[in-house]
C-alpha cells in the first residue's frame, strides 16, 4: 500500500524509465554513465526592453544531450515553469524519441522562463532575437536544430532563423524547423504531432480489437496537438467525450462537436465559457469513463494519486512525460496499455526532420507526400516496438526505450569515445 508520494524531478522520472530498459539490455556501467549525463547545458540571461521602456531580465536555457546519431534536435519552450531540470529531461527524451523513429538526430531542448501570454509581439520578438543571438555559436544545421514547443510558434521560429542568418551573413533556413511555409517550412508540420499520435493509437486500437466507431476518447490539452488528435479521431468515427485546456475540462457523454470546440477556442483564445459540455476540473477529466485517454498537456499529469482511478483501456501520451514511473507501474498492473511519449508524439520531430531535409535540398514536398512518409515512419517503428514488447514480454514503454537505447549505443560504439 502506498503511504507517501515520492517527489522527484522531471529528469529523475526520465532516468527511472531509462534504467528499467537499460537493465534488460545489459549495458556496460561506463556506457550507462555516458547516456545519463547531458553533453552540454547552457544557462544565460536574456535582457530586453518592455514596450513601456522598462528593462527586464529572463533566464534562457539550451541543453544538448547527445550527438551520437547527428545534430541535437528539440524545441524551445516559453513557459513560467521552465527550469534546467525540465529542459534537461526534455532533451533526454528527445534523444530517445529521435532514435525510436530512427532519425539522424540527437536530443536537445531549450526554453525561456517567461509567460508568453503576458508579452506583446514586440516583446516576444526582442526576447527571441536575444535568445537566438546567445546561441549563435552552438546551434546550426549540423550542430543543433531547434523547433517550436509549448508557448512558441512558427513566427518565433522565423525570428530565430532571421537572427541566426543575419549573424551568419547568409540565408540559413535549416537552422530551425516549424517555420512558416513562406520561409522554408514544411507542409503538414503543424498537424504532424497530433497526426502521429492518432496513427499509432489507431494502430494499437486495431491490435486490441477496438473499432474506432463509437470508441470514447478523452483529450487533455486542446492546443495544437490535442485539437488535431480530437479532429482526427472524430473523422474516424470516435466519440470525443472530454476535452480540456488550462481553463478547465468539458465533458459530454453524447460526444463533443470538435469542429465547434476548435472554432470557439480560436475565437476566444481558450475554451473558457465553452457550452458544448459540462464544466469539470482537469483532474476529473483524467478519470472520466472512456476507452482512450490522450494526455496532451504538460508533465506529471498521471500520478499515484489518480492512476488507480483512470478508467481508460488505452493511454496515448501526446505530451512529454505526462505519466510518473509510479503511476506507470499502477497502470501496467491494472492492464491499461500505455503508448509512451517517445513513440506516440514523435510525429512532430519526424516532420521536422522532413523540413530540415527539404531546406537543405531546396526542394519541397506535397502535403500528401509528407503525410505518407510520416505514416510509413510511425507504422514501421510502432511495429518494431510492438514486436519487442511481445518477444520480451514488457510494456510498450520499456520496449520503445530498449529499441531507442540500442540504436544510440550502436552509434556510440561505432564512433568510439574521443578522450
Amino acid at each position: 500500500m502506498i503511504t507517501a508520494v515520492r517527489e522527484v524531478s522531471v529528469f529523475g522520472d526520465a532516468i527511472a524509465y531509462f534504467n528499467e530498459a537499460a537493465a534488460l539490455l545489459d549495458l556496460e556501467p561506463g556506457m550507462r554513465r555516458l547516456l545519463t549525463r547531458p553533453s552540454r547545458q547552457i544557462i544565460f540571461s536574456i535582457p530586453f526592453q518592455r514596450d513601456s521602456g522598462e528593462l527586464e531580465v529572463f533566464t534562457g536555457y539550451r541543453v544538448q544531450y547527445n550527438f551520437a546519431r547527428g545534430p541535437a534536435k528539440g524545441g524551445i519552450r516559453y513557459h513560467p515553469g521552465v527550469t534546467l531540470d525540465e529542459v534537461t529531461a526534455l532533451a533526454f527524451w528527445m534523444t530517445w524519441k529521435c532514435a525510436v523513429v530512427d532519425l539522424p538526430f540527437g536530443g536537445g531542448k531549450g526554453g525561456v522562463t517567461c509567460d508568453p501570454t503576458t508579452l506583446s509581439m514586440g516583446e516576444l520578438e526582442r526576447i527571441t532575437r536575444r535568445y537566438a543571438a546567445e546561441l549563435v555559436e552552438v546551434v546550426g544545421p549540423d550542430k543543433d536544430v531547434p523547433a517550436p514547443d509549448v508557448g512558441t510558434t512558427p513566427q518565433i521560429m522565423a525570428w530565430f532563423m532571421d537572427t541566426y542568418s543575419m549573424h551568419m551573413r547568409q540565408h540559413v533556413p535549416s537552422v530551425v524547423t516549424g517555420k512558416p511555409l513562406a520561409i522554408g517550412g514544411s507542409r503538414g508540420r503543424v498537424e504532424a504531432t497530433g497526426r502521429g499520435v492518432s496513427l499509432v493509437t489507431l494502430a494499437q486500437m486495431e491490435r486490441m480489437g477496438m473499432s474506432p466507431r463509437g470508441t470514447r476518447v478523452v483529450v487533455q490539452g486542446f492546443g495544437n496537438v490535442g485539437s488535431i488528435v480530437g479532429s482526427m479521431f472524430a473523422e474516424r468515427g470516435c466519440s470525443i467525450v472530454g476535452i480540456s485546456d488550462v481553463t478547465g475540462g468539458y465533458y459530454n457523454s453524447k460526444g463533443i462537436d470538435i469542429g465547434a470546440a476548435i472554432a470557439y477556442a480560436q475565437e476566444h483564445h481558450s475554451l473558457d465559457g465553452y457550452r458544448g459540455g459540462d464544466r469539470i476540473t482537469n483532474d476529473a477529466l483524467l478519470e472520466l469513463p472512456c476507452d482512450v485517454l490522450v494526455p496532451a498537456a504538460l508533465e506529471k499529469q498521471l500520478t499515484v494519486r489518480n492512476a488507480p482511478r483512470v478508467q481508460a483501456k488505452l493511454i496515448a501520451e501526446g505530451a512529454n512525460g505526462p505519466t510518473t514511473p509510479e503511476a506507470d507501474h499502477i497502470l501496467n498492473q491494472r492492464g491499461i496499455v500505455v503508448i509512451p511519449d517517445i513513440l506516440a508524439n514523435a510525429g512532430g520531430v519526424t516532420v521536422s526532420y522532413f523540413e530540415w531535409v527539404q531546406d537543405r535540398a531546396g526542394y519541397f514536398w506535397r502535403e500528401s507526400e509528407v503525410n505518407e512518409r510520416l505514416a510509413d515512419v510511425m507504422h514501421e517503428n510502432f511495429a518494431r516496438v510492438g514486436d519487442i514488447a511481445t518477444m520480451r514480454n514488457v510494456p510498450l514503454r520499456t520496449a520503445a526505450y530498449m529499441l531507442a537505447i540500442d540504436r544510440v549505443v550502436q552509434s556510440m560504439n561505432t564512433r568510439g569515445v574521443y578522450a
